[in-house]
């Protein structure tokens, strides 16, 4: 059993990309059905001086969760992927 203080602590790292997604923020729980629907991960950029907004946080579905290990948490996000460069 994982409890969500320790879930907190891993780093996200989506396999599409390689890129890390920063540390679990919040956890969307079903209470009715009694599971997780998502994690939410803070969007890039965060705040500056707390005078500039941030971007929006990233919401990965719990069925995009492809591994929970001992250090990192992978997922599979093509919606937070880096654009294609030219």
């Amino acid at each position: 059993m994982i409890r969500v203080s320790e879930l907190r602590q891993r780093e996200v790292i989506n396999v599409v990309d390689g890129r890390r997604l920063g540390t679990i923020k919040d956890i969307d729980l079903d209470l009715e059905a009694g599971r997780v629907r998502a994690l939410i991960v803070p969007g890039p950029g965060g705040r500056l001086f707390f005078f500039f907004g941030r971007d929006e946080d990233l919401i990965i579905p719990w069925e995009n969760v492809t591994r929970i290990g001992v250090d990192v948490i992978l997922v599979e996000s093509y919606s937070c992927t880096a654009p294609a460069r030219r």
